[in-house]
């Protein structure tokens, strides 16, 4: 993968955006996968092959990058035992879990307008 141009429009605009706290927030907890992974490592220590077998339709390297993000942006923390085979853990990070009642706010209102717009998916 290169690296995308500094002076692109799209870098500029990035840079922009996440200036904004609100959309620097949903940068941080955005993409695809994320907010399904916090969901299912707020329950507890979460190992990698549980997080493999939990979200089986997501491509191991999706995986892997999603958990990197979370990480590099200080959601979760990556717990490596070495042991044989070696064993990795992840746990949210106290940024994290204050998240969580905003995510189930989130999730609250979601189910309202779902509702309300009659997606019964």
């Amino acid at each position: 993968m290169g690296t995308r141009k500094q002076s692109s429009t799209y870098t500029r605009n990035e840079k922009l955006i996440i200036n904004c706290n609100m959309s620097y927030a949903v940068h941080v907890i955005g993409g695809r996968w994320k907010l399904l992974l916090l969901d299912k490592i707020r329950k507890g220590t979460s190992r990698y092959s549980d997080l493999k077998k939990e979200f089986s339709y997501i491509s191991e390297r999706m995986l892997t990058l999603q958990l990197k993000s979370m990480e590099q942006d200080g959601l979760i923390i990556r717990n490596v035992f070495a042991e044989v085979p070696i064993r990795v853990e992840y746990t949210l990070t106290p940024a994290a879990t204050e998240l969580i009642p905003i995510l189930d706010l989130l999730s609250t209102w979601g189910s309202k307008q779902r509702a309300l717009q009659g997606d019964n998916s």
